[in-house]
């Protein structure tokens, strides 16, 4: 007879145990729980807005209306096509986030090369690649930006100019390898198709808009989660007056289950840290903020992202930077553009990965290293040392 098949681990169930747990006991210190909350709470609410933003305006078909004029702009060469997909794979990691882009971008983008009869791996394997490097724009692209930020303030720096040199590096690096690497699938034609109407313009319109004031106050250096909360608030009334179904059911437009993961691993990672764990890292990650020293510890936090995962890996080492801007900096481009390497380095190439799976593309997880063990290193190298040249 055969085993009974297995339910999925529940993580989240395990992180829920993890958050209460932990400060009940006192492992995890009052005083350092309050702390963590303070700091943590908002982002958390950040993501759950922000993911309303993502679901109403994929639901209205923003994402959708995006690929189709891809496709009409790019006038049947599939060249500029895939870097049409490559600037707005870009843009929504920037705006809406990599796990947005993981998430939403990935199913349209695979149907787009497929409708314009195009391999459809060097197009999803491109959105992976950017979800990850380009997620050092802006303080949204990345749960991890937005901790350092707080940090980087409190440095008396701002993140834009100490961040736009080695995010524009890392686009541009990833660009280029992408395009020597995949060139012989990005050549010749397809024929264009008649573009689908949008199932609600006005509603389209609106999700645009209020989707493009969101960036622009992002940019602008507005409090993020005010912002995408009111933006969410917009969207769904929108979606109701217009009379739209949900994208999804009412239950999953808020993904709790992942902020309680996430709210898991932040206070297990504050409770090492109250036992110990800082000054090991330290040792690892060194001092100063000479190239050589940026690259140390760029290179620990890359390697400490695709081990774990490069959420915990950036809590753990953030001690290391000791509050310097410079260092706050390579530890964001270690654990934002270096955790490449393996399927798990960050929730970004996980959800990715799953919606391949659910359009029916298959991707080995051999490709994904592969793909990693390309983009890493030189990403990761180049984006520190412009960080450098550039202060």
């Amino acid at each position: 007879m055969s085993a009974p098949a297995r339910r999925g681990f529940p993580w989240w169930a395990v992180a829920a145990v993890v958050v209460v747990v932990l400060p009940a006991t006192g492992l995890l210190p009052a005083d350092d729980a309050r702390t963590l909350a303070e700091r943590t709470l908002p982002i958390l609410l950040f993501l759950a807005a922000l993911t309303v933003v993502a679901e109403t305006s994929a639901g209205a078909g923003l994402f959708d209306a995006a690929a189709g004029l891809a496709a009409r702009v790019a006038r049947g060469r599939r060249v500029v096509l895939w870097l049409l997909v490559v600037v707005l794979a870009t843009l929504s990691t920037a705006v809406l986030s990599l796990d947005t882009t993981a998430v939403l971008l990935t199913p349209v983008v695979i149907a787009l090369a497929r409708h314009t009869r195009t391999s459809p791996l060097p197009f999803a394997l491109a959105v992976l690649a950017l979800a990850n490097t380009a997620s050092l724009a802006l303080p949204v692209s990345n749960l991890t930006n937005l901790l350092a930020d707080h940090a980087i303030r409190r440095a008396g720096a701002s993140f834009l100019p100490l961040m736009w040199a080695p995010a524009l590096v890392a686009i541009v690096v990833t660009v280029a390898i992408l395009a020597v690497r995949d060139r012989r699938h990005l050549g010749g034609t397809y024929e264009p198709q008649k573009p689908s109407p949008a199932p609600d313009r006005t509603l389209l319109l609106l999700a645009a808009g209020v989707t493009g004031l969101m960036a622009v106050g992002f940019v602008a250096g507005l409090p993020p989660a005010p912002l995408a909360t009111g933006a969410a608030v917009v969207l769904l009334v929108a979606t109701r007056v217009r009379r739209r179904p949900w994208p999804v059911p009412p239950s999953q437009l808020v993904p709790w289950r992942t902020l309680v993961v996430v709210l898991g691993l932040f206070v297990a990672v504050e409770t090492a840290h109250a036992h110990g764990l800082g000054a090991l890292l330290h040792d690892l990650a060194g001092d100063g903020d000479g190239a050589g020293e940026l690259l140390r510890l760029a290179g620990v936090a890359a390697l400490a992202s695709n081990g774990v995962n490069n959420l915990p890996a950036y809590l753990a080492l953030e001690p290391a930077a000791a509050g310097d801007p410079l260092r706050l900096a390579a530890l964001l481009i270690g654990t934002g553009a270096g955790p490449l390497l393996t399927p798990w380095g960050s929730l970004a190439t996980v959800l990715w990965w799953h919606r391949c799976r659910q359009v029916m593309l298959d991707v080995p997880a051999r490709t994904i290293v592969l793909q990693g063990a390309l983009l890493a290193p030189p990403v990761v190298v180049l984006a520190v040392l412009a960080l450098a040249a550039a202060h």
